[in-house]
């Protein structure tokens, strides 16, 4: 959010009340109400210097606690990093004794943590166009992700710095959303998460894992839906493409006094038959891909509600319903189906305790379903099913308290309640005995503490401990340590260190997978060991950063299949490079620049030596962006550095080789026709080569999605 104001020059003006009176303008009013409203709040924030205007709705928690360490600034002068290129404002008489200054709606150019933090803003998401979550986290550094776009097939997966889905914590409003189930095609469905409800994504790790979970051996991401404003507002999105593709949103978010309110709905289909190479999966008789259709439609609202201005009540939910063909085994044709349905609800209220603004109270309430069915014929004669009913209620208490001018603590309480129920059918012979319905229940609860100590003005410290009991695995303490020294008022260094525990999946303990024949094992054993990073964030100039990360994680007890049953197949150790870099070249040009090598190898077992399999060693993301006046451009390409094919080899074939190595390019555009509706563009794949996306599994070309946006 930018916003713009006129400022005396001969006023010496202090940033920090400059940035609580951006904090409370309306992102949608016009720039000259903005400009007013603005000098509005300065003025009356200068004259009543000890008079509250915190809005307790604006009040968020962050991944940590930490706060900025930077070198102090000279008092009577904006730093850098928080005013831009100064621009005329076409709209106004310029006056010789004023200045017109850009001020970006941020305090700090990077989050003041010991690890690094990474959003995707709802402008960029907006200027992505993209068609799900998976999409959008792709440009994000660290992600190599599998199983987005064309011949998206679940199994492919989504890894962040080379681990797994179920070992990064996924969030909602804070909450978690994740089922830890495994088989079935029953881990977290990314591509099915509704786009057009996301405000902006966090991603965190380090010491994030006290706050939200020991399982966070990657990260934490956190999906932030968006609130209704103060003046009501329209979106709306039409487009059609390649292989019958159509997608439909709508959102309406608006105010009523103090009720705040946000719904829509999204659909998207494509039925991606198309002509793929021979040795490809699901390759039928005329050479097209069999089986890969997709279908989705999500529900979604949010509710806040500001009782006072100290509490604030708020509800969001929302509701999926995904209808897809499976690719996973490929040879002969793969004809299983996947129906999967999702529920999710959450009620939050946020107090601020005392008589100040330093003690925040937040109280989380929520309920989660997600149900998966996989079926279809086996053998050509037989018929199998497997579904699996994950359902939990989860409830937190989050305290982030203030308690001197150097030292935060936030601590606080988790309790999660599972009920898993698993249905097993084949009606081939030799599988009758394995049909089964299996019903388990899971408790967990966890205390945690994370405690940021500001020791001086450039150095700080977290200390975190998370204490865990789960009804099935005991006690456990996961303990973190974080650092962060602000060298000069433009490089800080970082680092972080975190001991993890995932514990395995009910369905993995005590369900049999009679589409995948693999069986259940009770005597799996956690996956345990330490997640570690070490970086330095550089603010290059007052345009361009820069963020580079060494991170390394040493994992014993995988999990993975042998001999056709879960087990703990051994040591899995990571060591890896990522780099990220952002440059606002002008306030209509910008352009990043992503890079990740990842070596994660196997330590023991029968695989002992090799890479992971479908996890590359290295992916870059390179962007290129305009906007003004309702146009946009943006260019994105992205590398693929090839991955292990783990699965699918053909006889003969070495279960060591790896995937070819592509080169992607994109173009997304929009093009303003009448005040608030615009075309909309994308390209994939310009270089129009049918590249291999992951483990035989293959992108049809250059193709492309057209339609039409409004925002009223």
């Amino acid at each position: 959010m930018k916003l713009y104001f006129l400022l005396p020059s001969f006023v010496l003006f202090n940033l920090g009340l400059m940035s609580d009176a951006i904090s409370q303008i309306n992102p949608s009013a016009t720039k000259s109400d903005r400009q007013k409203l603005l000098i509005q709040k300065l003025k009356s924030t200068t004259t009543q210097p000890n008079q509250k205007t915190t809005q307790l709705s604006e009040v968020t928690f962050p991944s940590t606690n930490a706060q900025l360490l930077v070198q102090q600034p000279d008092s009577t002068q904006a730093s850098p990093s928080e005013i831009n290129n100064v621009e005329p404002d076409e709209t106004q008489t310029e006056d010789p004794d004023e200045i017109l200054v850009e001020v970006e709606g941020e305090r700090d150019t990077f989050a003041p943590t010991s690890a690094p933090v990474y959003e995707i803003t709802e402008q960029e998401l907006i200027q992505q166009n993209p068609n799900s979550l998976s999409e959008a986290l792709r440009g994000l550094p660290g992600f190599a992700i599998n199983d987005f776009g064309f011949g998206a097939d679940i199994h492919t997966g989504t890894y962040f710095r080379g681990n797994s889905i179920n070992q990064t914590v996924y969030l909602l409003n804070g909450r978690p959303i994740n089922t830890n189930i495994n088989t079935y095609h029953g881990a977290t469905d990314l591509n099915s998460i509704p786009v057009g409800a996301i405000e902006r994504v966090e991603l965190s790790s380090g010491t994030s894992s006290t706050l939200y979970g020991s399982e966070a051996f990657g990260g934490v991401i956190n999906i932030v839906t968006k609130q209704g404003q103060q003046i009501p507002t329209f979106n709306g999105l039409a487009e059609y493409g390649d292989f019958e593709q159509s997608q439909y949103r709508a959102s309406y978010g608006g105010s009523l006094g103090s009720l705040r309110f946000n719904f829509g709905y999204e659909e998207y289909s494509a039925e991606n038959r198309y002509r793929v190479p021979e040795g490809s999966v699901n390759r039928d008789a005329e050479g097209f891909l069999f089986n890969g259709d997709t279908a989705t439609s999500n529900y979604f609202g949010n509710l806040g509600l500001d009782i006072n201005s100290r509490n604030t009540l708020s509800l969001d939910a929302y509701k999926i319903s995904s209808r897809r063909g499976l690719l996973y085994f490929g040879f002969p044709l793969q004809s299983d189906r996947l129906d999967h349905d999702v529920f999710n609800v959450g009620l939050s209220w946020k107090t601020l305790l005392g008589n100040s603004d330093d003690s925040v109270l937040n109280t989380t309430l929520s309920y989660n379903q997600d149900y998966f069915n996989t079926y279809g014929p086996t053998q050509n004669v037989f018929f199998r099913t497997g579904t699996l009913n994950s359902q939990s209620v989860t409830a937190r208490v989050d305290h982030d308290w203030q308690l001197t001018s150097s030292n935060t603590l936030r601590w606080g309480l988790d309790l999660q309640s599972n009920h898993l129920i698993g249905d097993v059918l084949s009606t081939a012979p030799n599988r009758t005995a394995l049909n089964e319905s299996e019903t388990r229940d899971r408790f967990h609860t966890a205390l945690f503490a994370l405690n940021t100590w500001r020791i001086t003005d450039t150095f700080q410290t977290d200390l975190g401990l998370r204490q865990n009991f789960s009804s099935e695995f005991g006690n456990y303490l996961n303990p973190s340590v974080g650092l962060r020294w602000a060298a000069s008022r433009n490089i800080a260094l970082r680092g972080s260190w975190v001991g993890v525990q995932r514990n395995p999946g009910t369905d993995q303990l005590y369900v049999y997978d009679t589409v995948h024949n693999w069986l259940p094992n009770p005597d799996l054993e956690p996956e345990t060991g330490s997640s570690w990073t070490a970086g330095v964030d550089v603010q290059i100039s007052p345009s361009l950063t820069g963020q580079f990360t060494y991170f390394g994680s040493s994992l014993s007890s995988r999990l993975g299949i042998q001999n056709g049953q879960w087990a703990n197949i051994g040591l899995v150790k990571t060591n890896g490079l990522e780099a990220a870099l952002k440059w606002q070249i002008s306030p209509r040009w910008s352009t990043f620049l992503n890079y990740t090598y990842t070596d994660a190898k196997i330590k023991s077992g029968a695989e002992e030596g090799l890479q992971l399999g479908l996890v590359p060693y290295s992916v870059a993301q390179l962007g290129f962006g305009y906007g003004s006046g309702g146009w946009q451009f943006n260019l994105y390409a992205s590398y693929f550095g090839g991955a292990r094919r783990a699965f699918f080899n053909n006889p003969g074939e070495s279960p060591t080789d790896f995937s070819p190595s592509f080169l992607n390019l994109d173009l997304s555009a929009r093009v303003p026709v009448y005040s608030n509706i615009g075309l909309t563009l994308y390209l994939e794949n310009l270089a129009d080569v049918q590249y291999e996306k992951s483990n035989r599994i293959y992108h049809p070309g250059l193709t492309f999605r057209v339609g039409v946006s409004s925002n009223f």
